[in-house]
């Protein structure tokens, strides 16, 4: 029987935030399945709050062979996956990728046609082999339509196996995308066994995990997740957790106590473990979820204390404005302010004002038990 305390230190283990690791950072995206990368920063931070001694630049390396590739993928949003991992995940998510763009009329119909989506692909694909601005392919659509078509763009460009092309600037893109075709897809089977291969990866990085979290996760219609999950005998076994609930795991994946201590951590805006679950109090207790997850999508990065979400923080004038949501000791305000130094070291070499721009919500008013700037001098 799970606890859920233990459910908790299962996810901050595989997902390499019990102790910061000496691991390379494409074994360490490989190991943690996916970083959510709409802000362009946010997987650089996740990458320093699981790795001793992260060096930003490895990352950069990284995109720049392609080692790690960002695209649109789980949930329909951009994610950063290994390399290797690219073609599976994309199979998997075609059926949605393509239900969330062509769900609209407009997307596939234009002066009473049909528009041939699929017959797009092969061209587009063909045209970035080398990279290509989003301005550049938006009119080569257009020459292959005939017409500009706005929505069908946005929904090509989701559907199509397409990978963003580093700009440049602290964290290797900027705001106007570049985008080129994904390496062959050799090694993506059937969709059904491509969904297959992300729940074991899944639950490898996020286990042990419901169907609703498999769900959650990647956006699978419910009846595909528990397919995939059936469908893996041998490799994927069902245990009791805290409410009845059934919960799927792979055998030998870590179990640890849920007694093992969680040290504080700095998580960025979209951080993964906050996303991963249909049950969000995992990791965020019920009370501040409307606080840390935003109506309009944004997720606010947060203070990780004990393995939960304890509050939120931004960068100031000052150093780290840390807001807690519940008082916290002393030695758990040290532990934050070490972390807080070691990340203005590292934005001191990137983007000072990381997040800046969602200030707005701070202005907006936040419960707070109590407020510092760290480190404290």
């Amino acid at each position: 029987m799970l606890s859920a305390r233990q459910l908790n230190r299962a996810t901050l283990e595989r997902q390499m935030l019990l102790r910061r690791q000496r691991v390379g950072v494409v074994d360490t995206v490989r190991r943690i399945v996916a970083l959510q990368a709409q802000s362009a920063a946010s997987p650089y931070l996740a990458l320093w709050n699981r790795i001793a001694g992260f060096d930003p630049a490895e990352l950069d390396a990284a995109y720049a062979v392609r080692a790690v590739v960002k695209a649109t993928l789980m949930r329909v949003t951009l994610h950063v996956v290994d390399a290797d991992d690219y073609p599976e995940f994309h199979n998997a998510m075609q059926s949605r990728l393509r239900a969330a763009r062509l769900a609209d009329p407009r997307s596939i119909t234009s002066g009473g046609r049909v528009i041939p989506i699929d017959q797009l692909l092969s061209p587009l694909a063909q045209f970035a082999a080398v990279p290509r601005t989003d301005a550049e392919l938006a009119d080569r659509l257009a020459e292959l339509l005939g017409e500009r078509n706005r929505l069908v763009w946005r929904a090509v460009r989701t559907i199509a196996p397409l990978h963003h092309v580093p700009t440049g600037g602290p964290w290797s893109f900027g705001s106007a995308p570049s985008f080129v075709a994904a390496r062959s897809k050799h090694g993506a089977g059937a969709p059904q066994e491509s969904v297959r291969q992300l729940l074991l990866r899944y639950l490898h990085g996020f286990g042990p995990a419901t169907a609703q979290d498999c769900a959650q996760f990647t956006f699978l219609l419910l009846p595909d997740v528990l397919g995939g999950l059936r469908s893996s005998p041998g490799e994927v076994y069902e245990l009791p957790g805290p409410d009845g609930e059934t919960f799927y795991d792979v055998a030998g994946a870590p179990l640890p106590d849920g007694n093992v201590p969680a040290p504080p951590r700095l998580l960025p805006m979209w951080d993964s473990i906050l996303l991963a679950y249909a049950k969000r109090t995992r990791v965020v207790p019920a009370q501040y979820r409307p606080v840390v997850f935003r109506r309009n999508g944004d997720v606010l990065p947060t203070l990780l204390v004990d393995g939960y979400v304890a509050g939120v923080w931004r960068v100031v004038d000052a150093g780290v404005e840390a807001t807690a949501f519940h008082p916290l000791d002393e030695a758990q305000w040290e532990g934050l302010a070490a972390e807080a130094a070691a990340l203005l070291d590292l934005l001191r070499e990137r983007e000072r004002t990381v997040y800046r721009r969602y200030d707005h919500w701070w202005d907006k008013g936040l419960p707070a038990a109590d407020v510092r700037v760290l480190p404290v001098p």
